[in-house]
């Protein structure tokens, strides 16, 4: 057999990443046996973390299939909403506080027995927004016939709670319900459109007792339930990356501009007319 019927041994590549060594300047030259050795790094694209798994939702783990109950909660997944929760929570008793430095200026010693009531505060009045949006996605792709559970994102929920805690300011990423399942765009943006649809109810839920309770710690626990549940919402129907909004668009403009506005006003109303009430503006 001549040179030019041998088997070309260098067409079957092992190495993955084998053609990336090669430069492409060299990709016509003859190939003879001896190619340069990378003597460098290799270099592999590396995103940020908390943003490329809990916002991009790059971090996507394997689902566990099963066939149980409609109600069915796993172990990872109540372990995964409790901690997310936690998490969450603390962060904002940390942004309560204006963060370490502004919370030791404005509590000094007394900000170590303040941050638990804040911590506390921030489940009650917070948590239901958060815990029954994730859930709202669980129920409805399960009701579609989907694989759903809640993961949280660890690095994007350490990242959070230390944003908080020095700079006084949440930006959180702490997870998401993943599916799988075979389902159609409409069905897709159904069980997208189960979040925000969600907090748009406990809003109004949270409207007639903050009309009857406008003074006290009551009244100021609804009211952050309904800026909860309004930020919350709204900004989940932002049409951008992995939020809601991107795939209520891509199923139904109308429905998606609908709740853009419901959801506006909303803010409106929570943040201006009734701060102004609650403080007696």
């Amino acid at each position: 057999m001549d040179d030019s019927r041998k088997p070309r041994k260098d067409l079957v590549e092992d190495d993955p990443f084998a053609k990336t060594v090669r430069p492409i300047s060299h990709s016509r030259a003859r190939d003879d046996g001896n190619w340069r050795a990378q003597t460098g790094p290799r270099v592999v694209q590396v995103q940020f973390s908390p943003f490329s798994r809990g916002f991009t939702q790059a971090y996507r783990p394997a689902p566990t299939l099963h066939t149980g109950s409609f109600w069915h909660f796993s172990k990872t997944e109540i372990k995964d909403l409790t901690i997310s929760l936690a998490a969450f929570s603390l962060g904002l008793s940390f942004m309560f506080h204006g963060g370490l430095l502004g919370g030791m200026l404005s509590y000094g010693p007394a900000l170590l027995k303040s941050i638990p009531v804040m911590f506390v505060f921030a489940i009650i009045a917070f948590g239901p927004a958060f815990i029954i949006h994730e859930l709202a996605h669980k129920f409805v792709a399960r009701h579609y016939g989907c694989w759903a559970e809640f993961r949280a994102d660890p690095a994007g929920l350490k990242t959070g709670v230390a944003i908080a805690f020095f700079v006084g300011f949440l930006f959180m990423a702490p997870g998401a319900v993943m599916v799988a399942g075979n389902v159609n765009r409409k069905q897709n943006g159904i069980i997208s459109l189960a979040g925000p649809a969600s907090n748009l109810i406990l809003w109004l839920i949270g409207l007639p007792a903050f009309i009857l309770f406008q003074e006290g710690s009551l009244g100021l626990v609804v009211f952050y339930w309904m800026v909860a549940n309004s930020i919350l919402g709204g900004f989940n129907m932002l049409p951008f990356g992995p939020l809601d909004g991107k795939k209520i668009k891509s199923w139904s403009e109308p429905v998606f501009w609908s709740f853009i506005c419901i959801f506006a006003g909303l803010i409106y109303l929570t943040m201006f007319s009734s701060g102004r009430a609650l403080l007696g503006a």
